[in-house]
């Protein structure tokens, strides 16, 4: 028995000392923002961008009024980059080509956008550029992120 309590012992030991050295999930705080744009002849309007974080890999997923799809856009054919300050000062790209479907009249949805970001970074929306069958929107931010900046 005295054998069975000190390898209980040294088993939970293990466990928790395992458990403190394991990599913790960072996380981006918002998670959500709202942000409006003005795309030009395209339109104007709000956007709603959704982040997360896995270390210093991060996406951004983009939903905006601002365009709509004059046609249906088949799944995984809007190349988007979305240009972010970093802190005020510098700037980060996430890009991708990855979205849903999108019927005729619908809003432009476009994400995950992938990027790198490091622990501290402050992100704000700045502008988006969007190619959808082979026609450039660039969109400029009109107003503050809210509820500010992504910060990993």
């Amino acid at each position: 028995m005295r054998y069975g309590i000190r390898r209980t012992a040294i088993c939970s030991t293990l466990a928790v000392g395992a458990l403190a050295l394991a990599p913790t999930a960072e996380a981006v705080a918002p998670t959500t923002a709202t942000i409006s744009f003005d795309c030009g002849v395209y339109g104007s309007g709000s956007a709603t961008l959704t982040a997360t974080q896995d270390g210093t890999s991060a996406t951004i997923n983009l939903s905006t009024s601002a365009i709509t799809a004059p046609i249906s856009v088949g799944a995984n054919s809007v190349n988007s980059t979305l240009t972010l300050t970093n802190n005020g000062a510098g700037s980060v790209t996430f890009s991708g080509s990855s979205n849903p479907a999108i019927p005729a009249g619908s809003p432009v949805s476009t994400g995950p956008l992938k990027g790198t970001v490091a622990s501290g970074d402050s992100l704000e929306a700045k502008s988006l550029k969007v190619v959808v069958l082979g026609i450039t929107a660039t969109c400029n931010a009109t107003s503050a992120q809210s509820p500010g900046p992504f910060v990993f």
